[in-house]
C-alpha cells in the first residue's frame, strides 16, 4: 500500500470516542429514611438487598434478605 501510495481513510482515526451514557433512564425514589436508620418502633422501617449467586451449570441463585431497622434483626 505504501508503494502504490494507497492509504485506508475509513480506519486511520476514530471519529468519536465511546460513551455509554444514556441519560436520566428510570426513576428516582424520593429519599423517605434522610439517613436516620434507627426506629423506636419494630417493623416501621424495613430495608432489604437482593445478592445474585452463580451456580453450577450457569444456574443463578437470588438471596433476598429483609431487615428491621430496630434491633437489626434479619426477619426473612
Amino acid at each position: 500500500m505504501r508503494k502504490l501510495g494507497l492509504q485506508c481513510i475509513k480506519f486511520s482515526r476514530k471519529t468519536r470516542r465511546y460513551n455509554s451514557y444514556k441519560g436520566t433512564v428510570g426513576k428516582i425514589a424520593k429519599n423517605k429514611i434522610n439517613r436516620r436508620f434507627t426506629t423506636p418502633i419494630p417493623l416501621q422501617k424495613l430495608v432489604t438487598d437482593v445478592s445474585e449467586f452463580k451456580c453450577l451449570n450457569d444456574e443463578k441463585l437470588y438471596l433476598s434478605p429483609i431487615m428491621d431497622l430496630y434491633n437489626c434483626e434479619v426477619i426473612s
